[in-house]
């Protein structure tokens, strides 16, 4: 697959790193963002992404595109792909766009179009799918990630880190699970268990998007599957009591912002990654756990929030797969079709052997 040049939309808190990396890894890049970014030791140029033909201007002389705007932007940025015949990849999380990016690589079988490339979905489902190969009969894949401040305060034990309109709609949009082998969609917020990691213990509840399509995937393979979002104790009651008792799931942007300015990010956070998959491996019965906490990391000379490079490192890893033959250079690549083994021996993927990582 011939990827050189990668066109970067948005250099906010990730794709600022994602160019960074794709340097690294020996891609030429162009970073493009709403405001002048002379500073970053990259080409970048200013963008208008409302603008149709605008965005498919900057995609002239592009391979590939990987989008790190907010999620609302992506279909405008694939659909640009699709028609100046561009490889695509983005961090979303939300299953519309997934669905629109599926129609758009259907149509387009000369390109690749590869959405949800960062944590969750992401790297996540490339953990639960790797686990779940050595299975030859899976009853269940459980996948959880938390994005969380390491010294939390307050009753809602949180930073905003992250994209408080994702987050939002985490919380507040039906998740597809599977139950029984079939798909089903059931309230978020919801099946909250506790979780320990490292002596530290967590909750964790159903939240939207995380899986990407493994309900598809795994549908009748698989009796139960889904993703939950891991918090400190007592944060999902106070988020019923800001979207229930408040009533205020109609007011998600009023939400997105109170949120923001009660809990803003903080430079000292983790990642919490929690995979499991339970069914009989060598004629018994096991179950086979992949549990991490990623703290920050220096990457050549600056340091980086643990949300930020995991999810960069993440992305990157993937569009060299795609560039070096290992994944598919046409049509729609799912996050499961990726084995975990072939991220890691990336150079965006060996961050996580190599920095960062602690066993929990």
């Amino acid at each position: 697959m011939n990827i050189e040049s990668v066109a970067v939309f948005g250099l906010g808190k990730v794709g600022e790193l994602v160019a960074h990396l794709l340097v690294r890894a020996g891609f030429s890049v162009t970073g493009f963002d709403s405001r002048e970014r002379p500073d970053l030791g990259f080409e970048t140029r200013t963008l208008d992404v409302a603008d149709g033909a605008e965005l498919r201007d900057a995609l002239k002389g592009a391979d590939a595109v990987v989008s790190c705007l907010p999620y609302h932007l992506n279909i405008a940025v694939a659909e640009a792909a699709y028609d100046t015949g561009v490889h695509y990849f983005d961090l979303t999380e939300d299953v519309p766009t997934t669905n629109r990016v599926i129609e758009l690589a259907k149509d387009r079988p000369d390109n690749v179009f590869v959405p949800q490339c960062g944590l969750a979905p992401g790297l996540i489902g490339i953990v639960g799918a790797s686990l779940a190969e050595s299975f030859t009969s899976i009853r269940s894949i459980e996948l959880k990630v938390g994005a969380l401040p390491q010294n939390p305060t307050g009753l809602l034990g949180y930073a905003f880190n992250w994209s408080a309109e994702g987050v939002v709609n985490e919380y507040l949009n039906d998740c597809d699970v599977l139950r029984s082998g079939e798909r089903r969609s059931v309230p978020a917020m919801t099946e909250k268990e506790r979780v320990f990691i490292g002596g530290i213990e967590l909750e964790a509840a159903l939240t939207s998007g995380g899986l990407g399509t493994m309900c598809e995937t795994y549908a009748g393979r698989v009796q139960r599957l889904d993703y939950k979002t891991l918090r400190y104790p007592g944060h999902f009651r106070q988020m019923h009591f800001l979207f229930d008792e408040l009533n205020l799931r109609d007011e998600r942007e009023l939400v997105g912002r109170i949120l923001v300015d009660a809990k803003p990010p903080v430079n000292d956070d983790v990642v919490y990654l929690h995979a499991a998959v339970e069914g009989v491996s060598d004629g018994q019965p096991f179950r086979r756990n992949h549990v991490r906490a990623y703290l920050p990391i220096e990457i050549d000379g600056r340091v980086w929030r643990a949300i930020s490079w995991t999810t960069a490192a993440s992305a990157v890893a993937v569009v060299e797969l795609v560039a070096n033959g290992t994944l598919p250079g046409t049509g729609f690549v799912r996050q499961e079709d990726v084995r975990l083994a072939d991220l890691l021996a990336t150079r965006s993927g060996r961050l996580f052997e190599t920095h960062g990582k602690v066993d929990a």
